[in-house]
């Protein structure tokens, strides 16, 4: 059936459809964004609270962030299949893939903090030499302006997430060390300071794939990938 625009302007109507379900695609993937964030989020408050309620609610919300990755990665395969795009629509797609398995793993790692709390619950608090706190607000940060480099294609934004990979780096390196003394000088304190420490080596995990998601956004718009560049520079 005819559309009854002029040919000139008929032969762009696949093109805008295109795109159009690419910004569908895009909107699919920040929704996704918005649950792995305050996954996250809640995993750190509950730990830092004991709240029994924000563990399960970590839990439950796992099962939206699973049917959510289910739902972007089937649409970014049908448009692979049935559009087979080019040049920076190609990589957009194949960058969009990526993110979502970083955002999938970025929930699982939050519901592992809810379970290792649930296990504390009833344990008596004690103060520990440890800022879980500041490492959870700086990881959330680091998602936050890796999906904003997203939202907005910038890669200088995308960079800075590089950037602030080593903070958290450290962050870790020093929460590892400080546990692993107070262990040493009070053995009592071994029951919450090894899941602090492995708390701290989660939200560690969490900001490697905001790394991760930069990196991708960094090839969406430029091409290149900087992954081998980063794993140089480490070693």
């Amino acid at each position: 059936m005819a559309s009854g625009l002029p040919p000139s302007q008929e032969e762009y109507l696949p093109r805008i459809h295109f795109h159009l379900q690419l910004a569908e695609l895009k909107d699919k993937l920040l929704a996704m964004a918005a649950l792995s964030q305050q996954a996250v989020e809640s995993a750190v408050d509950a730990w830092l609270q004991r709240d029994t309620g924000l563990c399960q609610y970590v839990r439950d919300n796992e099962t939206a962030i699973n049917s959510a990755q289910r739902e972007v990665d089937e649409m970014a395969y049908e448009l692979l299949a049935k559009e087979q795009p080019m040049a920076i629509d190609l990589r957009f797609i194949l960058a969009v893939i990526k993110i979502n398995a970083d955002l999938e793993r970025i929930g699982d790692i939050a519901v592992s903090i809810a379970v290792r709390t649930l296990d504390l619950v009833d344990q008596e608090s004690s103060d520990l030499p440890v800022d879980l706190a500041s490492m959870g607000d700086f990881a959330t940060r680091m998602i936050r302006t890796a999906i904003q480099s997203l939202l907005d294609g910038d890669v200088p934004v995308a960079e800075s997430v590089l950037d602030m990979d080593d903070e958290i780096d450290r962050m870790n390196r020093v929460a590892i060390t400080d546990l692993t003394r107070r262990i040493q000088e009070h053995p009592e304190c071994a029951d919450l300071a090894l899941p602090a420490i492995l708390i701290s080596r989660n939200l560690e995990r969490i900001a490697d794939h905001a790394t991760n998601i930069a990196t991708d956004v960094i090839f969406w718009v430029r091409g290149a990938d900087v992954r081998h560049q980063l794993s140089l520079a480490v070693d």
